[in-house]
């Protein structure tokens, strides 16, 4: 069932949508080389319950033991924070993260460099950003869920790229994945219409190679099937009259 949010409650998710924006902010700055997961986990959750009242979204959902989840390379999305993790020169860490403020969940995820990066996972980072910009532009009022699909689809596809299909966005707010699903491909005009109140967590997961997926055996961390490097940018958005507002855009 979709749930609608007042006007209060996305002002709510807004504000832990800031929280959230600045946390992903610190993370960025910090990476580099010789840094574990483990340590970016640490301290975002010493970062956001520094705010009164708010708390990491995904620690203990569904038993995950980290706060944010961190996925390396070819890793897609849920990858386990390790204190034994190193990041080195060259790598693309995942930073995928929530937070529950006034009783509001809010989700947002960034892929960042760590050194030098080779051109292609330049054009891999770019495209992905760039895709989910589209995907945000298209999520205008009486405009429809495969519109939002569709826009992602065209260009990363153009790039030469190729969307994750095994996994997809999501409605959030008064829980952390709340219908309607938001797959990252589709056809204009199709899926449920985009109305005000609505609030979506539009998150392209684009890979190198093909799109097939697998899961490793630890039971979370979602990999590509042919091992090719991969990205995830996402952003809490919410329907309105005036258009999509982000909601974790921070300042």
């Amino acid at each position: 069932m979709i749930q609608l949010k007042s006007p209060r409650e996305i002002e709510a998710m807004a504000a832990g949508g800031k929280i959230l924006a600045d946390t992903l902010a610190l993370l960025t700055r910090e990476v580099r080389p010789g840094l574990t997961t483990g340590d970016l986990d640490a301290m975002a959750e010493e970062f956001v319950r520094g705010h009164a009242g708010a708390a990491p979204s995904f620690k203990g959902l569904y038993g995950f033991p980290g706060s944010v989840c961190i996925s390396l390379n070819e890793e897609i999305v849920h990858g386990i924070p390790s204190r034994k993790r190193v990041l080195r020169d060259g790598d693309i860490v995942t930073l995928d993260f929530g937070v529950h403020y006034q009783g509001m969940h809010t989700d947002s995820a960034v892929t960042v460099p760590v050194g030098e990066i080779d051109a292609t996972t330049r054009k891999l980072l770019d495209v992905t950003r760039a895709s989910l910009e589209a995907g945000i532009a298209a999520a205008q009022l009486g405009n429809h869920i495969g519109d939002i699909g569709a826009a992602v689809q065209g260009v990363v596809e153009a790039a030469g790229f190729s969307v994750v299909r095994d996994l997809v966005g999501h409605g959030v707010g008064f829980e952390m994945h709340e219908d309607p699903q938001v797959p990252n491909y589709g056809k204009p005009k199709r899926g449920p219409k985009l109305v005000p109140g609505l609030t979506l967590a539009i998150e392209p997961m684009v890979n190198v190679g093909k799109p097939q997926t697998r899961t490793l055996s630890d039971k979370w961390t979602i990999v590509t099937a042919d091992g090719t490097r991969s990205a995830h940018f996402e952003h809490t958005v919410a329907i309105t009259e005036n258009g999509p507002r982000v909601l974790t855009r921070g300042a």
